[in-house]
């Protein structure tokens, strides 16, 4: 399911309405605790919280004139997908994730590198998600990604 939209709003309109609340809930909760450098906007095709160009104006090394992707929060076919790169960046972080997942949630953490997967709408730790979006600040984010992606 890829939705196609010009802005967040007119993302979260086409999803399907039994996930708006939810979703919008998850939006509310990365807005509020997101460094304030963040910019919310869409970004490959999902809902994507980067790093501005005029933050960090090298951009994406895939495409140099897109911004710095940090967070992105997408409506699936089967699921809810929230990706955060600082997770696929640091083995620390991600440890700290899945351990604090078991404590908050009834059912096992569906988890790639930098992908969750919500599959149950009433058992997504927005609580979690914002505390984890506390833990890595953009220039750290910007550090980490230089270090993995950028040759010296």
């Amino acid at each position: 399911m890829q939705i196609k939209a010009d802005n967040p709003d007119h993302y979260v309109s086409q999803i399907p309405e039994e996930r708006q609340a939810i979703f919008n809930e998850l939006r509310r909760v990365i807005k509020d605790n997101m460094p304030a450098e963040l910019e919310e906007c869409i970004s490959y095709n999902m809902i994507g919280y980067v790093v501005p160009k005029s933050v960090y104006p090298a951009g994406y090394h895939c495409s140099p004139e897109l911004p710095l992707p940090f967070v992105s929060l997408a409506s699936q076919k089967n699921n809810i997908s929230f990706y955060h790169m600082g997770m696929y960046a640091s083995k620390e972080l991600t440890t700290w994730f899945t351990e604090e997942y078991a404590k908050r949630t009834r059912f096992k953490l569906d988890m790639g590198k930098s992908c969750v997967r919500f599959k149950r709408m009433d058992d997504i730790p927005v609580d979690l998600i914002g505390e984890l979006m506390t833990k890595m600040t953009t220039q750290e984010w910007i550090a980490m990604y230089e270090k993995a992606y950028i040759p010296n």
